[in-house]
């Protein structure tokens, strides 16, 4: 079954438990993230290891690692699982304490679990393009923290499944926030539009990226809030996350987006991404 870090150490998976009254159990009460792996090697993970910090200070958790360790950890656990291409996944809760709703008293410890799960890219779809389903936002208020809270997400994402789709975009109102798991992006007129970093949104990994991508070749970019009707009649639609990285949306709510194939702004960013994952994983071949 492979290793896992458990509270920091490397053990098999098979002999990890959870306790009954670990507060991310019963509560939800932790943090976590989703790294990519190519050629075994980690995708962005300082910029994920530095949200999960941020994310543990907005909400109390003190992780009991320096950056630099848990790094050379996540390293450590790509390796001895002989992960090429997949993902981890890594979270912290505020640990195992007698079940009330309040915090614990200090002396309680978070608890740490990692582990590693092969994931091929979502390339044919990424060619061919995805159906998008328009679904209220019903989520709390601070979207901006990558919590284990993710019982309106899950909803929106099974509606889609539902339908046939590959992801719920969500709004609240009139206005488009993100995706179930994702991060939504219009073109219109040559513009790149997205939901500003507020708190109605988490700030995804690769949604940096691609904009940092795009300052970098010119590429026009709002980060600016649009609305439904914004999306149902834009040019190009995608969406982006760690593990589908840019995927076209090419019909929303049954109806044809563009020409019904993944636009060129897509298309380009698309193979900038790829460029900018060869960057920082070395020896990757990637379509």
């Amino acid at each position: 079954m492979g290793k896992v870090i458990f509270n920091g150490e490397l053990v098999e998976r098979e002999n990890v438990k959870v306790d009954i009254e670990d507060r991310g159990y019963q509560f939800g009460d932790g943090i976590y993230e989703v790294i990519r792996v190519y050629n075994g090697e980690l995708f962005t993970k300082k910029e994920h290891v530095q949200r999960l910090y941020e994310s543990g200070e907005k909400i109390g958790i003190k992780i009991p690692y320096e950056k630099d360790v848990l790094c050379k950890k996540l390293e450590e656990l790509v390796q001895e699982n002989h992960l090429e291409t997949g993902i981890i996944y890594l979270q912290i809760s505020r640990g195992v304490s007698p079940r009330q709703h309040g915090y614990p008293t200090p002396e309680v410890e978070p608890t740490f679990v990692a582990y590693t799960k092969p994931m091929d890219r979502p390339e044919d779809l990424m060619k061919s393009g995805a159906k998008g389903l328009l679904v209220e936002d019903i989520r709390w208020l601070r979207c901006d923290i990558k919590s284990l809270n993710l019982l309106g997400n899950i909803m929106a994402k099974q509606k889609a499944a539902e339908s046939g789709c590959f992801e719920a975009i969500q709004h609240r109102g009139e206005t488009v926030t993100e995706g179930s798991s994702s991060n939504v992006f219009i073109v219109k007129d040559g513009i790149l539009k997205t939901h500003p970093a507020v708190n109605l949104i988490l700030n995804g990994i690769t949604r940096q990226v691609i904009l940092r991508i795009c300052k970098h070749n010119q590429i026009p970019v709002k980060e600016e809030s649009f609305t439904v009707d914004d999306i149902k009649t834009a040019d190009e639609i995608f969406i982006s996350s760690t593990t589908s990285e840019i995927m076209p949306i090419i019909q929303l709510d049954g109806s044809v987006i563009g020409n019904g194939e993944p636009g060129e702004i897509t298309k380009k960013l698309q193979k900038l991404f790829v460029e900018e994952i060869q960057k920082e994983c070395k020896n990757v071949v990637l379509q």
